[in-house]
């Protein structure tokens, strides 16, 4: 269809081309030249009406062709043809080693000894004769005087001195132990909070120093008097309360 229409767009192309300039005639080889034409002026002509050539028919809008969408085939399993058993491989038995029999040692020649020449043992010297010497005449020692040990000395008697009974130190007084609670009157605890303001008036920081002295007016149910010291007043319940980390707790 494109080349059909383009083969129209150029023959109307060239319609147009001839109808407004004068035609081209080419000679051919072997045609008359044509007359000389004689010059005639130009007539006047009715103006044509222009020639509107036709619109270029449109290029027909081609969809891609769609691609068929082929579903895979399935893999199909691969089919294992089992292997013939292999004849089992039989290994040659070695080959025997011959039997070599021994052939029996050949006794050694011994070469005879020579005769041995018969020992003749020598005579004993004769012992020499030696005369006896004359006997001695015995030798008498003098009787000996019998040796007496001394007496050996005999140990003084010491009389043992009686033990000294030992000297103990009279043990130091014992320091008075503190009363746990003290001597005062207990405290309720709706009193705890504005006696522990009181005494806490001073301190730098009051808020702490309230908390601290609550807590241990409300465990010894007492609140030393005036705002430093005599903690001694509410007993030990009140000067050994400890922190955590071992510091002195009430104020």
């Amino acid at each position: 269809m494109s080349s059909n229409r383009a083969a129209y767009f150029l023959l109307f192309s060239l319609l147009f081309v001839a109808t407004t300039t004068d035609a081209y005639v080419a000679q051919l080889p072997g045609s008359t030249p044509p007359a000389p034409q004689t010059y005639k002026p130009p007539t006047p002509a009715s103006p044509k009406p222009p020639v509107i050539a036709p619109y270029p028919p449109k290029a027909p809008v081609v969809s891609p062709p769609k691609t068929p969408v082929v579903t895979p085939n399935p893999p199909k399993a691969p089919v294992v043809t089992p292997n013939p058993p292999k004849a089992p491989v039989v290994a040659p038995y070695p080959p025997k080693a011959p039997i070599v029999v021994p052939k029996p040692p050949k006794a050694p020649v011994v070469a005879p000894y020579p005769p041995k020449a018969p020992v003749v043992a020598p005579y004993p010297p004769k012992a020499p004769v030696v005369a006896p010497y004359p006997p001695k005449a015995p030798v008498v020692s003098p009787p000996k005087t019998p040796v007496v040990a001394p007496y050996p000395p005999k140990a003084p008697v010491v009389t043992p001195n009686p033990p000294k009974a030992p000297v103990v130190a009279p043990y130091p007084p014992k320091a008075p132990v503190a009363p746990y609670f003290g001597n005062l009157p207990p405290v309720k605890k709706a009193e705890c909070v504005p006696l522990c303001e009181k005494r806490c008036s001073l301190h730098s920081r009051k808020r702490l120093c309230v908390r601290a002295c609550s807590t241990c007016c409300e465990r010894c149910k007492c609140v030393p008097s005036g705002t430093y010291g005599n903690k001694e007043e509410c007993g030990r319940c009140y000067t050994d309360m400890t922190t955590h980390g071992g510091k002195l707790k009430c104020p």
